[in-house]
């Protein structure tokens, strides 16, 4: 894993477990790397191992069960969507809408968009 300079390490852990949550390579119950083996694997110091398994635990995303390790909660996925949602929202979608403002998109060239993507998933 290559870390940006531009986020905290332990965030961008964590971002990459949302993402294994999200597309189903961790499901829920599911027990995770041991600090020491993330830390190694990730090669990164235990510490930001583990501050990211805490944070993951604080959002409700992991559950740490004492001496066995950490496990994907039953409602991690619902809590990264909405986490993600949120961000999305606040975060990026204001920059949508002013890039759209900008470029004078029309309603009807984003619905022509749309209906693009949704006939390219439902190809795929």
């Amino acid at each position: 894993m290559e870390f940006s300079e531009h986020k905290n390490i332990f965030l961008q852990i964590g971002d990459w477990v949302y993402e294994q949550i999200l597309d189903g390579r961790l499901q829920p119950g599911d027990k995770l790397p041991s600090v020491r083996e993330l830390a190694v694997e990730l090669e990164v110091n235990r510490n930001t191992a583990m501050r990211t398994y805490q944070v993951l635990e604080k959002q409700g995303v992991l559950e740490n069960k004492r001496g066995i390790g950490f496990y994907v909660s039953d409602t991690a996925p619902k809590v990264i969507l909405n986490r993600q949602k949120k961000e999305f929202f606040a975060e990026e979608l204001p920059l949508l809408i002013q890039k759209v403002k900008l470029l004078k998109l029309t309603s009807e060239d984003l619905q022509e968009l749309i209906l693009t993507i949704q006939q390219n998933d439902y190809e795929n």
